[in-house]
């Protein structure tokens, strides 16, 4: 399948009083028609700083470089009206907190109809058919009264829905879904991942599902990125870095997260804390971290490397991990 979005050398620097601190470095990756990818990382880890400024939604003091490929037009650079023809039509971004997202004095078909006037033409009578359908594809009880309600009027979880709904009027070729089901119970945060399968098999939309919770991952991801000190770590097929993973903070992850196969008295997090980007350490921004660091880790920062024909990392240790040694 061919690639709709392409990403090569992403920065993404914050102008403050004092210094420039570079909330994301070098960052490369491609998606594909059809694709999920996973951006995985603690926070702080400029997950969510890198997708917003291929947006063109990053705040005032930050600013974007390198190449954001949507077709032919790279979207790094291009002014807020430009952006705009893209915007909702050809990617389009569902965030964190769909109440802070929605307009509240504006009822929901108002708000999802916006997106097919402004970019399809559509008249308000064909918008709102249009909208009370893809309610109704979203899995929406009763979509015509939906419509007709304000957001305060929906629960969390018919407000993410209405979210996806409107990311998905216009079929965008990208889908970046910011922590979708962070707010969300356990049921309904199923029932979402479900729906995001079935999306992306009926529009061929590529989704970039943007969490720190693996376990949403595991079911529904194609391929996985790990962010860590504004950086990609390691990148692969999402069971490849599961089952065998070969950077010891991929590892660390994913024995910090619960399993209810193993029964422990505690969990095993990682040690210390995340890097401060405005000081980030010599060499390895993971090493004061990792049991398994050694002399160039201080000193040299690792390039992100092939391991094997599916698989890049960064990272000096060439050697098995064990987790005993990170415990």
């Amino acid at each position: 399948m061919a690639d709709v979005l392409v990403v090569d050398d992403l920065d993404v620097t914050f102008q403050l009083h004092n210094s420039e601190v570079k909330a994301v470095s070098d960052l490369d990756f491609a998606l594909a028609e059809g694709e999920t990818l996973a951006v995985v990382g603690e926070s702080g880890s400029g997950k969510s700083q890198a997708f917003l400024s291929i947006m063109g939604l990053l705040a005032k003091n930050g600013k974007g470089s390198g190449r954001a490929m949507l077709g032919d037009t790279n979207l790094i650079g291009l002014s807020p009206g430009e952006l705009d023809r893209y915007r909702g039509k050809d990617i389009a971004m569902i965030f964190q907190d769909p109440m802070t997202s929605l307009n509240p004095a504006l009822r929901i078909r108002t708000q999802l109809g916006e997106v097919l006037v402004r970019h399809q033409g559509y008249d308000r009578e064909r918008a709102n058919r249009a909208v009370i359908e893809m309610l109704e594809r979203v899995g929406i009880p009763e979509p015509v009264k939906r419509a007709s309600a304000y957001p305060h009027e929906l629960s969390g979880g018919m407000r993410q829905r209405v979210m996806i709904a409107m990311a998905l009027l216009c079929r965008p070729k990208v889908l970046i879904a910011d922590e979708p089901t962070t707010a969300l119970d356990v049921t309904v945060q199923a029932q979402m991942l479900d729906l995001f399968k079935t999306l992306t098999n009926d529009f061929g939309t590529a989704l970039v599902l943007i969490t720190h919770d693996l376990g949403v991952v595991a079911g529904v991801a194609d391929r996985m990125m790990v962010m860590y000190g504004g950086r990609c770590i390691e990148k692969g097929p999402t069971d490849t870095l599961f089952y065998d993973p070969r950077h010891p903070y991929t590892l660390g992850l994913l024995h910090s997260t619960p399993n209810v196969d193993k029964r422990a008295a505690r969990l095993d997090p990682i040690q210390g804390l995340p890097p401060s980007l405005e000081h980030l350490p010599r060499g390895c921004a993971f090493h004061p971290r990792c049991a398994f660091r050694f002399d160039r880790c201080f000193e040299e920062r690792p390039p992100l490397l092939p391991v094997e024909d599916v698989r890049e990392k960064a990272c000096w240790y060439q050697g098995e991990l064990n987790y005993e040694e990170v415990a």
